[in-house]
């Protein structure tokens, strides 16, 4: 290809006669070119070029120039000078090298997220385990020594430790209930808890106070108060429950392609169920050691933050698996993507209940004092500034995480910021901050722990009424934990369907339930997203 030539076509003229017609020389040329073109010096573009006679071309050295080079000269009273045009099997082909998306990297990340707080829980767990053999130890220790302890401790396991083993057995039964139930009936279930946490809580409380005990009548009062709460709030989120059913509904549709994806909550609640039964003896142990109350105070929050811990395990495995189903189109192995909740993703799962639920809870206080502030500036001066407090905050760490923890393995604060800056990017704040899914979980629990409460307190009234108040407490406690560990699958399954919504609004997966209600609320024609006020006429 592109051979350098010898003066061909002027030896042969010179042999030939001089009074050779220029017909004749333009046939030689032609020959020469067809010569060429049967080499394969196919693609090359000739230019015919005027001589130069101040130029000196050296033959001699022409013909030692590199082979490969593509000029080829023709010394005939002119010089033909060929243009190389690269012919498309030899030209080189730069093949671009896909660079992987930093989304599909991300989604096989090996790297343990948040591993301080890792490794602060499996100190804590260290720890607690520790301390609950250790105080079963003295439990077993007071029932063998003779004397008042003795005594003490046998009273508390005949009227003690009964009723709150059937609490437990009870709440565990009833969050598997109130997850199947879900599942098999949102539309239903959603108005059911919504008015059955009311009943529920209202029934609990006034059988407390009817002991007429101060203990008694001090944990009925709370649970009263919170009942008309309930009651208020189920009245005002009237308009909302249609749109959370929908979500609902069609968030818990891909669950039929994963026959197996409550598997990992059912595990959860059975070593959350062992895990209380020991709970509860250290408890009893407890009494037989120095400062009693705060040591049950300090098995109370460890107990709290390991069932947070093992329901945003629960999450993030049912958050992966979906998750992955809408934004690639995988089905996922939940037992991988339970591996991974365990491992990789757990420090995530131990900073997020640490802090989410808190988060939360101060969010809806600061809420609550913006709604009734009013025109009062002189006692909720502060509303609004602790309101954008805590919606700053909230900005850095909020349940909605656990999708991208799951999905992309990202720190607890990184993925909070990346989703609610999704959220912001879709306009889909307003939708997101209306959704009542999380309440109708949390009151789910509650039902559940007043339903334990209402048993455990007519038992306990009956045999010895001076554990009334601590019983209902305990039996509340466990109740409200239990299920709420069990209802970690349909809270996940909504939290994908907005977030993998906001990250891709185009899916085919998604139809059009969201982008009609952020039409409602643009034309105004959602009554319930403005927050009411007190009326100024009320205002003091």
């Amino acid at each position: 290809m592109g051979v350098l030539e010898q003066p061909v076509v002027e030896r042969e003229n010179e042999n030939k006669e001089s009074g050779r017609e220029e017909r004749k020389e333009e046939e030689e040329r032609h020959e020469v070119e067809a010569k060429d073109m049967e080499k394969g010096d196919v693609g090359f573009q000739e230019q015919i070029v005027q001589r130069d006679p101040s130029k000196d071309f050296q033959v001699s050295m022409l013909q030692r120039l590199n082979p490969s080079n593509p000029l080829r000269i023709v010394i005939n009273g002119g010089s033909r000078v060929t243009t190389p045009t690269i012919p498309p099997q030899s030209q080189p082909r730069y093949t671009e090298t896909p660079t992987p998306q930093e989304s599909v990297i991300s989604l096989n990340s090996r790297g343990y997220t948040n591993k301080i707080s890792l490794f602060l829980f499996v100190l804590h767990m260290v720890v607690a385990i520790g301390l609950v053999g250790f105080l079963i130890f003295k439990g077993i220790q007071g029932l063998l020594e003779p004397g008042s302890v003795e005594r003490k401790e046998k009273k508390v396991l005949k009227y003690f430790l009964p009723q709150i083993e059937a609490a437990a057995f009870l709440s565990i039964t009833l969050a598997f209930l109130w997850q199947k139930a879900v599942r098999e009936r949102p539309q239903f279930m959603v108005h059911f808890i919504l008015w059955s946490s009311f009943a529920t809580s209202l029934s609990a409380g006034i059988l407390l106070i009817c002991f007429q005990k101060p203990a008694t009548e001090g944990v009925g009062v709370c649970l009263l108060i919170f009942s008309i709460g309930n009651g208020l709030y189920a009245c005002w989120v009237t308009q909302r429950t249609g749109f959370c059913c929908q979500v609902l509904i069609k968030s818990l549709e891909p669950m039929s392609k994963f026959h197996d994806l409550n598997r990992p909550t059912y595990w959860m609640l059975a070593v959350g169920f062992m895990w209380m039964s020991l709970w509860i003896l250290a408890v009893i142990g407890a009494l037989n050691f120095y400062f009693p109350p705060l040591v049950i105070i300090a098995l109370v929050l460890s107990l709290t933050w390991t069932a947070e811990v093992m329901r945003n395990v629960a999450n993030l495995t049912v958050s992966r698996v979906i998750a992955l189903y809408y934004l690639r189109g995988m089905q996922s192995s939940t037992q991988f993507c339970f591996q991974r909740a365990l491992t990789r993703n757990l420090g995530s799962a131990c900073l997020g209940s640490l802090f989410v639920p808190s988060i939360e809870a101060l969010r809806i206080v600061a809420r609550v004092l913006n709604l009734i502030e009013g025109e009062d500036e002189f006692m909720f001066s502060c509303a609004h500034c602790c309101l954008n407090i805590m919606q700053s905050i909230f900005r850095y760490g909020n349940g909605w995480a656990y999708v991208q923890i799951a999905a992309y393995g990202k720190n607890f604060t990184k993925a909070s910021i990346d989703t609610w800056a999704l959220f912001e990017r879709q306009k889909m704040e307003t939708v997101v901050d209306s959704d009542i899914t999380t309440s109708v979980c949390f009151l789910s629990s509650v039902c559940s722990g007043s339903i334990c409460v209402i048993m455990v307190a007519a038992w306990t009234a009956r045999v010895h009424q001076g554990f009334t108040a601590t019983v209902s407490l305990l039996a509340f406690f466990i109740g409200y934990l239990t299920t709420r560990i069990a209802m970690a699958l349909p809270h996940a399954c909504v939290s994908c369907y907005y977030v993998c919504y906001a990250e891709n609004p185009e899916n085919r997966l998604f139809d059009k339930t969201i982008p009609e209600r952020l039409n409602q609320i643009s034309s105004g024609r959602d009554a319930a997203v403005p927050t009411p006020r007190v009326p100024r006429r009320f205002a003091t």
